[in-house]
């Protein structure tokens, strides 16, 4: 079952006994997996560098939906921006739930995708009432015609405050971010009309309010509030490390 949705790939229930296992670690292997798997090696389309193996990381080549590991052989698996590449995303999500207890999956959202699309993304994903949805760019003729992806990603994030906070208050805006323990709900290419509107009409008020129920004042003031504490204490790390 889906268990929540992180702020970040670091805000993440791994316990220091756990053996960690990533699909797809890539150019940028999250520090704690211990095993770091990826299907292409020589081949770059789907990342945006060469391979990287931390210290005391194992690396096998091995393809995501046929995982060379035993039944529940980790404790957690991490998939960070790989799920929208994959050509069979039900072989690819039933082999995480085979191979860990717990995990975590990061994807661009729907929204993230418009402002910031890839040609090697076969998907778009949003999550609704607790289920990760996925549908096929070519059944939506999905655009690529802009590509915020300079602004979004590169020099809002770097040059503005309130975009750090707003990206903190609401973390699933750009980007889909589910922490599961055994499994969680999925829905590849859905003929549900009520859940295809969200990526084929225009969003009305109500669909906002489905993907982003509305909370109290106090509650965005608590949000807004320990978004701004945490953009200091890593204003102020990264001064400290540069000094060291």
């Amino acid at each position: 079952m889906k268990i929540r949705n992180p702020h970040s790939r670091f805000d993440l229930d791994i316990k220091k006994t756990d053996r960690v296992l990533e699909v797809g670690g890539g150019h940028n292997p999250h520090p704690r997996s211990n095993v770091v798997v990826d299907k292409y090696v020589d081949d770059n389309t789907h990342r945006s560098g060469d391979i990287k193996v931390l210290r005391n990381q194992q690396f096998l080549k091995a393809d995501g939906e046929h995982l060379p590991f035993k039944d529940k052989e980790f404790d957690y698996v991490i998939c960070n921006h790989v799920l929208e590449h994959v050509e069979d995303p039900v072989a690819f999500l039933h082999e995480q739930f085979r191979v860990a207890k717990r995990g975590y999956i990061e994807t661009p959202s729907l929204l993230g995708e418009h402002l910031f699309p890839k040609k090697s993304h076969k998907w778009v994903l949003l999550e609704i009432d607790g289920k990760v949805i996925l549908v096929d760019k070519e059944r939506i003729s999905f655009p690529t015609s802009f590509d915020f992806g300079d602004l979004y990603l590169e020099y809002l994030p770097k040059a503005s405050i309130g975009y750090k906070i707003m990206e903190r208050t609401h973390p699933n805006l750009h980007t889909m971010r589910v922490e599961w323990e055994g499994s969680f709900e999925f829905i590849v290419n859905p003929d549900d009309k009520d859940i295809l509107k969200y990526f084929e009409e225009p969003w009305t008020r109500e669909m906002v309010l489905r993907y982003f129920p509305q909370r109290s004042l106090g509650k965005e003031l608590a949000e807004a509030t320990r978004a701004f504490t945490d953009i200091c204490k890593s204003i102020i790390k990264s001064k400290v490390l540069k000094r060291v």
